[in-house]
């Protein structure tokens, strides 16, 4: 390895784990995606410039390909984006000295992966929904319609604040329906924070192998449930992201 490049590492996996011929790394161009191997653990790892900007909305798709493809046949523990480190013994004395938590961690994702559950209100139906039911957003609404904004900024405020104070509340009732309703096919959940203020839903899940069908299933009847009101997707399976610390892996 020249002195001016590093390891990129994407994720601890069990030592007998190879890359696809055709995987690609971060980097451009992408880097060839190798492993670095200690006892029973390895890294999934590429080589990078030290100098080379890293983050582009290309290098963390690479990232989470990688990671995503892996963890649909092995366990993986995705470590942050961005670590670099020096070269192979860096990344082997990493391996050696969290051996046991990389190896429980490892044995606790074996046949798991996650899906992630997000949900947006339509803007008009949860706006109409809303003024249907609250008479003082009603009201609000009918003085600010047709008049310039100028006019009516304090009410457009007042309005703004009702619908993003009903919006967090329906989310976080929205969120617990959604755990509830997969309860039994989860492992765990997490929810997540969201990523617009018209977020309804937005919960990591942790699935076994054996209930990924039925999960799947049920997250498909909740949305159809709610197909009026919500844009729903099920995104996965993945690394299990929302249930990993990235931060304790390069302590």
């Amino acid at each position: 390895m020249a002195g001016d490049s590093g390891l990129f590492i994407y994720g601890i996996v069990p030592s007998d784990v190879e890359p696809t011929s055709d995987a690609e790394g971060v980097g451009s161009p992408p880097g060839e995606v190798g492993v670095v191997r200690h006892g029973e653990l390895a890294a999934l790892v590429s080589e990078v410039g030290l100098e080379e900007p890293l983050g582009r909305p290309a290098d963390l798709t690479a990232y989470e390909r990688l990671l995503d493809g892996t963890a649909e046949v092995a366990p993986v523990l995705p470590v942050r984006f961005g670590t670099v480190v020096t070269g192979e013994d860096a990344v082997e004395d990493l391996l050696e000295a969290h051996h046991d938590l990389f190896t429980a961690a490892l044995d606790e994702f074996e046949d798991r992966v996650q899906y992630t559950v997000h949900g947006r209100f339509g803007e008009q139906e949860f706006i109409g929904e809303l003024l249907a039911g609250n008479g003082d957003a009603a009201a609000l609404a009918d003085q600010v319609r047709g008049r310039p904004e100028a006019e009516s900024r304090e009410q457009r405020i007042r309005l703004g604040e009702m619908i993003s104070q009903a919006a967090e509340l329906r989310r976080e009732a929205e969120n617990r329906a959604m755990i509830d309703a997969v309860d039994a096919l989860v492992v765990a959940d997490s929810a997540r924070s969201p990523s617009h203020e018209l977020d309804a839903v937005n919960v990591a899940f942790l699935v076994g192998a054996d209930d990924e069908e039925e999960f799947v299933r049920a997250v498909e009847e909740f949305a159809e449930q709610r197909r009026d009101l919500i844009r729903m997707r099920l995104i996965g399976p993945l690394a299990p992201y929302d249930f990993v610390d990235p931060h304790r892996l390069v302590e």
